[in-house]
């Protein structure tokens, strides 16, 4: 791209966990390969915090495992699951706050040469991000990525698309068996990368 990005500073990872979930829509992650670059515009965010909310890694306290959302806000949390996929979270609210976002769905800006080689060139352009696990493979996101910070120069996330709160919508999570009654789940209105349109608590 020919501006220069910057990284978000801290302080946008530092609001209340629903707060970062909503306002990542529109913001831009930007990974960098070697000589090439993939950028992609979030769509679709989940919150998931400690408190309140069973289907949390946290919820039970601190692991080895879920170290990375008690840390400094604006790092990522990769975790695997279901034996063969990775997902990945961006953590918020303060150090010593599991507090986390996932990154649902996005839409390829820049990249797609790379992104199709990752997913395979036999999948439709809206199915190579549309859900997390599809993320994380087009972008060759693993766990070595775990606890990386999102505030260098290498993987982070800008300021992208400013998007108008009557385009945003705010569901209940899915792919989740508990604490799916909590309207955590927020995406953009008509984007057809979004993973799963599902019933609607507000619309905005």
């Amino acid at each position: 791209m020919a501006e220069i990005l910057k990284p978000l500073p801290q302080s946008f990872y530092l609001n209340p966990v629903l707060t970062v979930a909503e306002n990542l829509l529109g913001k831009l992650l930007v990974i960098e390969t070697g000589k090439n670059q993939i950028v992609v515009k979030i769509v679709e965010t989940e919150a998931y915090h400690e408190n309140g909310d069973p289907s949390c890694h946290a919820h039970k306290g601190q692991t080895k495992r879920n170290a990375v959302m008690f840390g400094p806000p604006g790092h990522l949390y990769v975790y695997f699951t279901y034996g063969m996929h990775y997902c990945m979270n961006v953590v918020a609210e303060k150090e010593g706050t599991a507090a986390a976002v996932l990154i649902r769905a996005a839409e390829v800006i820049e990249g797609i040469d790379i992104v199709k080689k990752n997913r395979g060139e036999r999948h439709k352009l809206k199915d190579l991000t549309n859900g997390p696990a599809k993320l994380c493979e087009a972008l060759s996101i693993t766990t070595e990525q775990n606890g990386i910070s999102l505030l260098e120069n290498k993987t982070f996330i800008t300021k992208g698309q400013m998007i108008a709160k009557d385009n945003i919508l705010q569901t209940t999570r899915i792919g989740i068996s508990e604490g799916k009654e909590l309207p955590w789940r927020f995406y953009i209105k008509d984007n057809e990368f979004v993973s799963k349109k599902v019933k609607i608590i507000g619309e905005r």
